[in-house]
């Protein structure tokens, strides 16, 4: 926030901008009647191909970023979608008038440029303007260091002017969009079909979230934003699409911290006549291949730690992760009570409601997560804590689930899917229970999804991914905020 000082400077620029934008217009240079501008090349490749196109000519556009006015000469310096190019600007190569025009001009505004490929004395390869064109006029100003804007409340805020000013952060959603594209690629490969699915949705299933609520006027019925794409996806695996995923926006009423925002972008795939077995080696292989075709290696650095996408991935029970980790052999365990007395005396809390396997899992989450660092495939997860997973034929208490882990944080979410509708039936039954006793993250009965189920669902593997962390880890970025373009913030008003 600029202080008193300074405000009154600030308004008198502003205000030059506006009279500057009037006295184009009042001369029929009005800049935004322009609609087009031919562009032939990016500044990039201009760079990159310097040698077959020195003494051509080009002609680029984007946003002035810099500007030095030296009588007769300038320059400036333009930025694009690719990176920035110097501009040399010569009253003689672009007339007088059009060069006063030039010297008017703000940073930040929009021009396009056409002129001669060459490079400088000093080796800086360099647009000779014949032709100075302004396509935009900004009214704002532009932060002050040109090396970006460091206010990172601001910079979630108006993205626009992040993207402009900090190169790193234009390049991760440049990242991000090869990333989802690379993540379509491979699975379209393994045969899998994309489809969509509703977003509002009457029975918000699917996972352990409280969903946001809304009112359809039209019909008169209250319905919720999806908190998952699961139990859809499950129904086309019943009508025959064997191979089916989907990416989207899901919607979460629940707090805001470095690795979760209430509307992220999940991508779940379901794949008949497989098992969680199956889930593994395809998540592996995804992580590798997306990882060697964005960034060209999988070795990738996060939080200055260096993680091998590339050697298999350990794979460990939630058992023997707890022995491993707490020096508890929860194996053991078989009442309730004996769980609730072992978290008593390591000072777990639970509620009161909590059974032998919600137990299990706090003790993961407090003992065991953190160690996690390289890529793990944490297994065979609690019933309690499983509504929508097979059970072990061995050991019923436990289901063929897993969970990615990656730097103590869970990257994907996969199970060998429930496909008994009779034991999917008393599993929404028992998730209905916990919702009347105050769980609400639990479940609700889906009568039509166990129509489905009871036509008869194929053994089918399933998983689903947080794109937003896989991202994080593929861009070394360490807040979800700092790869959603547009991440939830507290409106300025509400602000103390």
């Amino acid at each position: 926030m600029q202080n008193q000082k300074q405000e009154p400077d600030i308004h008198q620029l502003l205000k030059v901008r506006r009279e500057k934008l009037a006295d184009l217009q009042a001369n029929g240079n009005d800049p935004f009647q322009i609609t087009k501008y031919d562009v032939t090349a990016h500044t990039a490749d201009i760079k990159d191909n310097f040698d077959t196109l020195e003494g051509n000519a080009v002609s680029v556009a984007g946003r002035m970023m810099s500007k030095r006015v030296m009588g007769k000469a300038s320059f400036c310096n333009v930025q694009d979608l690719k990176g920035n190019i110097q501009v040399y600007v010569a009253r003689d190569a672009i007339g007088e008038d059009p060069y006063k025009a030039f010297k008017k001009m703000d940073i930040g505004d929009i021009v396009g440029i056409k002129g001669e490929v060459f490079r400088t004395k000093t080796g800086e390869i360099s647009i000779h303007a014949s032709e100075v064109t302004l396509l935009s006029k900004s009214l704002q100003i532009m932060p002050e260091k040109y090396h970006g804007l460091t206010n990172t409340d601001l910079r979630y805020r108006q993205r626009y002017v992040d993207l402009m000013v900090n190169p790193e952060s234009k390049d991760t959603f440049i990242k991000r969009s090869k990333i989802i594209r690379e993540i379509r690629n491979y699975l379209d490969s393994q045969g899998f079909m994309e489809v969509e699915t509703p977003i509002l949705v009457a029975n918000a299933g699917g996972a352990a979230a409280r969903p946001f609520t809304t009112h359809y006027n039209a019909l008169d019925e209250d319905i919720n934003l999806r908190i998952s794409l699961e139990l859809y996806l499950k129904r086309l695996i019943v009508g025959g699409l064997e191979r089916v995923y989907e990416i989207g926006r899901v919607f979460r009423n629940e707090g805001l911290d470095t690795r979760h925002n209430p509307e992220f972008t999940l991508m779940e795939l379901y794949q008949a006549y497989t098992d969680y077995h199956g889930m593994m080696d395809l998540t592996e292989n995804l992580y590798r291949t997306v990882a060697q075709k964005v960034l060209g290696t999988t070795t990738v650095t996060y939080k200055g730690v260096e993680i091998d996408l590339g050697k298999p991935f350990e794979r460990i029970t939630m058992l023997d992760a707890v022995k491993k980790y707490a020096g508890i052999d929860f194996s053991t365990v078989k009442t309730d009570e004996e769980a609730k007395a072992i978290a008593d005396a390591h000072h777990i809390e639970y509620e009161a409601r909590h059974k032998k396997g919600d137990i299990l899992s706090l003790l993961f989450e407090e003992y065991v997560e953190e160690h996690l660092v390289q890529p793990t495939f944490v297994m065979d997860h609690p019933i309690e804590i499983s509504p929508l997973t097979k059970k072990k034929p061995e050991n019923p208490d436990y289901t063929e689930r897993f969970e990615l882990f990656i730097m103590g944080a869970e990257m994907a979410n996969a199970y060998s899917e429930l496909n008994d509708p009779l034991d999917q039936r008393e599993r929404f039954l028992a998730q209905e229970e916990m919702k009347a006793a105050g769980d609400e993250e639990a479940n609700s009965m889906d009568e039509d999804f166990l129509n489905a189920l009871e036509y008869g669902m194929p053994p089918t593997g399933g998983i689903g991914f947080g794109i937003d962390r896989m991202i994080m880890l593929l861009t070394d970025s360490p807040a979800i905020r700092d790869v959603l373009l547009f991440p939830t913030m507290k409106s300025l008003d509400k602000q103390s």
